[in-house]
Parts: structure tokens; sequence; C-alpha cells
């Protein structure tokens, strides 16, 4: 499980019990995880976060390689090789954090990410760690960082003493516990106080959609949609009991690729199965989804799932044709109409590469606002919080580049390779049609609590590629 601050391992925890377990169940096939040292480059490789001369790298890039993330396939260097899989990493800035969890089944077929529990649970310590080390803002530097840093081993070996995660981590420093109140609970060993105070339960579900769409009847678009439920529950008691449930309309399409944390304590096998990777169709459970779980005293994500939705909630159409020395631009943005139209924002970024700064901009919108940053070359389309009631906006015009001076790199946005890139918020509201009835949330403990929910959806990844130019194509499903 290393560590890394600015490319460096900082800290690293082995685990012998859980090796030789691994060595046992892969037999031959076994491969021995390397030092730190010799772990280290190929983790960065994997990550896109060295030879910035060197921006493709076949095992890493190939289009015919799936992509898993934060599951990762690191290929070793040296005589002996080997590739280690999944190995877990994110990402906060410059901190890395990663972990290999144990696999007890075959790895050949590769088994789907969520039928292995280690996993969810690897993700799970992971998040409590990033959470311990850069705190509830999600920055900590200087002094304050190294201290954390430096108590690592020390919460490793509370959390995660035999290789096992007992629980996530706290937010900041782990607090002083509380004396255990009296009664025939037992304090367990991961929860080292209890809440004092006003009960309240806040469960907030959060859906991101990505996108990758082309205008070209050869290439087929892509999307898809990604779930989180994040639960902050404040309830005196040892060990409280909370149920969530999630809800889907009449005709909305199974959750799929389901993980839950630990703390769940029991769930309905099929949830579990159904899975995006599969032919299936996944009708074979299609909820309430229900999760009973103790909860630790700090925010957690309860749950994550993927959903497949007929059509993204927004269809983009971008010509880019080169005339004489100008560009011409044509954008057409079309809201569907089961999707509410009430953004917190939506931006449309259009960047261009390798041309130099944006030197005239004769560009007209039929929506919204446009902003011009000529030393990034780059056109910012600010829609706002609405589209026009026909739910279409569009923008047209030219725009040339003094070419004096460089500006923006990117080598694969070369010729009319270019590319549209959306942001947006639309609160209360979920792509899937999921949702978390305050009155179905059930409490089992000393106080009746105050319930919240709410739910968001965000754009990740969104893209719109130049119809009359080259644009990269997966050679499958967008996966998590």
């Amino acid at each position: 499980m290393p560590v890394l601050l600015q490319s460096v391992c900082v800290s690293c925890r082995r685990y012998p019990t859980v090796e030789r377990r691994a060595r046992g169940l892969a037999g031959r096939r076994y491969v021995p995880i390397p030092e730190d040292s010799d772990l280290l480059r190929p983790l960065l490789t994997e990550l896109g976060v060295t030879d910035p001369e060197k921006p493709f790298v076949t095992s890493r890039d190939d289009c015919a390689r799936p992509q898993r993330s934060p599951a990762l396939e690191v290929h070793l260097e040296g005589q002996d090789g080997g590739t280690l899989w999944p190995l877990l990493a994110i990402t906060q800035g410059e901190l890395i954090l990663a972990c290999l969890p144990l696999v007890e089944v075959p790895l050949e077929p590769q088994p789907p990410l969520p039928s292995l529990p280690s996993v969810s649970q690897g993700l799970s310590l992971l998040a409590g760690l990033q959470t311990f080390i850069c705190g509830a803002g999600g920055r900590v530097e200087g002094d304050l960082l190294a201290s954390r840093l430096a108590l690592l081993p020390a919460v490793l070996l509370q959390t995660c003493p035999l290789g096992t995660p007992l629980d996530t981590l706290q937010l900041g420093l782990p607090p002083a516990p509380s004396p255990a109140p009296a009664g025939p609970q037992k304090q367990p060993a991961w929860k080292p106080g209890v809440h004092r105070g006003r009960a309240v339960v806040n469960v907030a579900l959060s859906e991101q959609v990505r996108s990758m769409q082309y205008g070209s009847r050869t290439k087929q678009d892509l999307w898809d949609v990604f779930g989180t439920v994040t639960c902050k529950c404040e309830l005196e008691g040892v060990l409280p009991n909370v149920t969530v449930t999630l809800c889907l309309p009449p005709n909305g399409s199974p959750l799929q690729d389901v993980l839950v944390h630990p703390c769940v304590t029991s769930l309905d096998s099929s949830v579990l199965t159904a899975n995006s990777i599969d032919d299936s169709d996944g009708s074979s459970f299609s909820g309430p989804y229900k999760f009973p779980f103790s909860p630790p005293l700090e925010p957690f994500r309860l749950c994550s799932y993927t959903s497949q939705v007929p059509v993204p909630p927004i269809l983009g159409s971008y010509q880019l044709k080169e005339e004489e020395s100008q560009l011409k631009l044509t954008v057409s943005l079309k809201l569907h109409e089961s999707v509410r139209n009430s953004f917190e924002y939506c931006e449309a970024h259009l960047p261009f590469f390798n041309r130099g700064p944006l030197n005239i901009v004769d560009v007209r919108v039929s929506a919204g606002q446009l902003e011009v940053s000529r030393e990034k070359s780059l056109l910012v389309w600010v829609l706002g919080q609405k589209f026009p009631k026909s739910l279409e906006a569009t923008l047209g015009g030219t725009v040339a580049f003094s070419g004096q001076s460089p500006g923006p790199v990117d080598p694969l946005c070369t010729g009319l390779t270019a590319y549209i890139k959306l942001y947006f918020r639309v609160p209360d509201l979920t792509l899937s049609g999921c949702s978390v009835d305050q009155h179905s949330v059930q409490v089992y403990s000393s106080a009746k609590p105050r319930i919240t929910t709410s739910r968001e959806l965000l754009s990740s990844e969104y893209f719109i590629w130049n119809s009359t130019g080259d644009a990269p194509v997966s050679s499958g499903l967008m996966m998590l």
C-alpha cells in the first residue's frame, strides 16, 4: 500500500500474511510484489504522470484496451516482468494513494470488478485515507500535511491491522475516544467514539454522466452514468441501525455494478450480480434497493452504481472547417425533453490547440453569452441556467489566430481534430430516475433524527467532437 507525494513514495505498508495467501491461491502464476522503487515507475507510467514528452504509451493508451479506472493493470519491468491487477489508485493533486487487494477467484478470464468484494473494501480504505490526509476541505499543505503523513502507520495499524480494513477513517485527526455508554452493547474496536448531540442523517445522491459524441454515421456515440450515495449520520448510541432505500421509476433501468461500503449488514445477492459487462440486461432485480447498515462517525460512500440510459442529456453537433486563414465554427446543442430545464450552471468550452493565440473572433450565440480568452485560445459559451423554450441553442462564426507566439499545445488535437467540453450541474435530478425519499429512510436510534436528502446530475468528461475531422474512438463501451 504505497502513498506517494510529488512522485516520491513517502509511506508504504506490506502485509506478509496476505502475500502468503495470494501465493497459495495463484500457485505458479503468482507475481511477487516488487520493492517500492521497482513498483514506483510502472505505477506512475500507468497513471500518465511521467515522461511528459512521451504522451502515448502503447500498453496504456491503446484503444483496444478497455479502461477500468481506478483499477489499474500495471506491467512490471525487469527480466521476470509480470502484471499486477487490480491495483487501485486514486489521486488528488500531487498525492497518490494506491493498494493491491487480494483476489480470491481465478484471474483468467479476468473477473468483473463488481464481483470482487476486496475491490469495494480497497476503494473505501483509500477514500478514508484521502479524507484523513486532506481533510474535509480537500486540501492540506505544509506542516499539517507532514504531520498527517507521519501518522499514517499508526492509523493503518488501527484500521487495517492484518490486511483487512475494519472501517474507513475519521475526518481529520482521530478524536479522543468517548466513554462507552452503559448497556449490553459492546463498543467495537473500529468505532473509537460515539456521537453526542443533535441527531442528523444526511443522504446525498450524485450522478455523473460521461459522453463522447461524434456526429458521424461511422462512429457510434457513447455515454454512461455513474452514481454515488454519500451518507453522514450523527446518531447517539454504540451501534445505531439505519436503512436507506433507493427507488427507481416504473420504466427505469436496473442499477448495475453496485459496490457497497463494508458497514452494510445485508443485501440481496441479485443486487451485486447485475453488471454492465455481461450481455444480460440485468432485469432480474429492479428495486427497491434497501441498504441496512450501522454507520461510522464520518461521512462515507454508502454505495456506487452504474446505469444504462437511452439518451444523453444534451445532444450536440460541432463542425469546424478551415477557410483560407480562418476557422469557421458551427455548433448546435439540444437539451433532451426528459431533462429538467433548470441548471445551476451550464458551459461549453471550445479550446483551440497548436495554432497560437486568438486574434480575430467573430462569433454569435443564440442564447447565453460568449467569453473569450485570447491567450488560452479558448471560447467559453456560458448558457446560464436555462436553455431557450425550443430547448436548442446555436453558435456560429469565424476565428483567426496571430501565430506570432506559441499557444496551447496538444499532440492529439492537430489539424481539424477538435472538441467541445460541456460542464453542467442540474440540482434535484438524476438521469436514471434514482431517488432517495426521506420518508423511506429508517433510523433505529434512541433519538428521532432530522433527515435530509438531496440529488444532483453532474457532467464528467462530456465531449462533442468535430464531425469534419478525425477523433479518437473507443473500441467498446465506456467502463467504470
